[in-house]
């Protein structure tokens, strides 16, 4: 299944896109852009807290064949989950909710990977970072098979605020590190819990590593050092559904 982006262009277009609650992938802005009508783009842009890449004006064009100007935002193929309705829709399950975040991960053919074996293992929902992550685009939703269409999905300002976040509601968090003696097999999953999973250069960042409940690696039999992020959350994954069977 292949999507194609959904592209806006146009201050005010942008603008009723943002008013109306679409969710925008990402928003090019012309630079030096200015005038009383993309201040008021850029008042509604920094209180919704998008993504945003300021560009010269021979990328727009190459963005858009129409009169952007000055403007153009791609528009996410799915509608994104608040982080209180998904922990509260996760109270009402008869199982134990099983989250995983992503911390840092751009890549979207591993996000739609990652997205595709979430859904098979039963995931409750995938929560992100609203800045810094990989996009949801036609790479991501052909890589995961359409699972981006059947999984809950969550931004958040700061991972970090996931963490605490999902802590109150008393779910255990665990982050997939090889700076840790303890194998994910030792670990107890069949409680609610949730798996935090790095980028594939720095991994989990300190901070989230500091504030995570646990520490857990699979074993490295060969002479390469590690895994892909993808194949790594699935072996993470697989490893609490194998436990809660």
């Amino acid at each position: 299944m292949e999507e194609k982006t959904t592209r806006i262009f146009g201050i005010r277009a942008v603008i009723e896109a943002i008013e109306s609650g679409k969710a925008l992938e990402k928003v090019f802005v012309q630079k030096g852009l200015s005038g009383p009508l993309f201040q008021e783009l850029n008042r509604h842009l920094k209180k919704g807290n998008f993504t945003i890449s300021y560009v010269p004006v021979e990328k727009l064009n190459k963005l858009s064949k129409g009169n952007h100007q000055g403007v153009v935002a791609n528009i996410s193929p799915i509608s994104f989950i608040s982080l209180e309705k998904l922990v509260e829709e996760s109270q009402k399950l008869e199982t134990a909710p099983l989250f995983l975040l992503l911390d840092g991960l751009t890549d979207v053919r591993n996000f739609g990977a990652i997205i595709r074996t979430a859904e098979c293992c039963g995931v409750t929902g995938i929560i992100i970072q609203e800045k810094g992550s990989a996009p949801i685009n036609a790479d991501t939703v052909k890589t995961s098979a359409g699972a981006v269409f059947k999984m809950p999905i969550c931004k958040v300002n700061h991972i970090k605020d996931a963490v605490f976040h999902l802590q109150t509601y008393g779910v255990k968090l665990v982050a997939a590190t090889e700076k840790t003696d303890d194998m994910v097999y030792d670990i107890d999953l069949t409680q609610p819990v949730a798996i935090i999973m790095g980028d594939e250069a720095k991994g989990v960042s300190n901070s989230i590593l500091k504030a995570a409940d646990h520490k857990a690696k699979l074993p490295m039999l060969g002479e390469i050092a590690s895994l892909n992020v993808s194949v790594a959350c699935g072996a993470f994954l697989y490893e609490t559904v194998r436990q809660r069977l």
